[in-house]
């Protein structure tokens, strides 16, 4: 087999791979992508199997351990009515997951219908779902979710909806703007001559190609929902007892830091490396979407 021969071969091979294979080729290439992934997979299967990895379950409690420093019997030590620090950050992720992905299963279930229909209709309905936006926007998010709280009440379903109900915002904007500069398109008038429908062009034409920015504000939207039910517990109205909630453990630990400096230390570093391996994910889906990026 001669040079040129080998050579056409591969560039046959490159020229038919799709998006997602070279996203997929450039994402793993990516260290800190790879290794935030791995991250994110530990948290979840803390999440998933919480009852079997945890050393202790939620609610026991043992007041004659309590606020005791790390030691091999509490790896992280115990709280003051004596549970097991780690087994609460444990079952804390599987809060944290929940509330990432649910809040974002939310925003999309609003905001991308809605988006979709403002981008492929225009008019009076793109007018109308504008204005809404804009006044949607001119509420600060994590301040209107505490406002909601105040009139829900505490919860781990009501903070799921406090959060999710300004989240649809971005995910709305984007849809729209991407559907806006892709419905005059030659394959979309193609596909309109023919006789399809709004939504068939939205499903079969639109969706593919609008899919990369939606993926990657998925996965940078499940760390700001995290973050935000994270703030909401440490001020007192985000999760019940005794559900366990990162930012409730850090918000316990605040009359004891000063001598039980464990107790806020180690949910913060959990919630910052949660924050980080997400970021890195979203960052990595990012580069890898982007076809400017991609290696020949």
């Amino acid at each position: 087999m001669t040079i040129s021969s080998i050579t056409t071969t591969d560039d046959v091979a490159t020229k038919n791979r799709t998006l997602w294979q070279d996203a997929k080729r450039s994402f793993l290439k990516n260290r800190l992508a790879t290794i935030g992934l791995i991250i994110v997979g530990i948290f979840v299967i803390m999440a998933v199997f919480a009852d079997i990895l945890a050393p202790f379950s939620y609610f026991h409690s043992d007041l004659a351990a309590n606020l005791k420093f790390p030691s091999l019997a509490h790896p992280l030590g115990t709280d003051p009515i004596g549970r097991d620090e780690l087994s609460l950050i444990i079952y804390g992720a599987r809060t944290s997951l929940l509330v990432g992905f649910s809040v974002q299963l939310i925003a999309f279930g609003i905001g991308l219908p809605l988006g979709a229909l403002a981008g492929i209709k225009g008019g009076w309905i793109d007018f109308l779902i504008t204005r809404l936006l804009e006044v949607m926007t001119a509420f600060p998010g994590f301040l209107f979710a505490i406002f909601l709280m105040s009139l829900l009440g505490t919860g781990l379903p009501n903070v799921i909806l406090a959060i999710g109900a300004t989240s649809w915002i971005e995910v709305c904007r984007l849809t729209r703007g991407q559907f806006l500069a892709l419905r005059e398109r030659e394959f979309v008038v193609a596909a309109r001559s023919y006789g399809a429908d709004d939504w068939r062009v939205i499903l079969r034409h639109l969706m593919p190609h609008a899919l990369p920015p939606l993926v990657i504000m998925l996965a940078l939207g499940i760390p700001t929902a995290i973050f935000a039910e994270a703030g909401l517990s440490f001020l007192g109205v985000g999760i019940n007892d005794p559900i366990p909630s990162w930012g409730k453990m850090v918000s316990e630990s605040l009359g004891y830091i000063r001598v039980y400096w464990y107790m806020g230390v180690f949910p913060t570093i959990t919630i910052a490396l949660a924050m980080l391996s997400f970021n890195f994910v979203g960052d990595g889906l990012r580069d890898a979407l982007d076809p400017t990026m991609y290696n020949q």
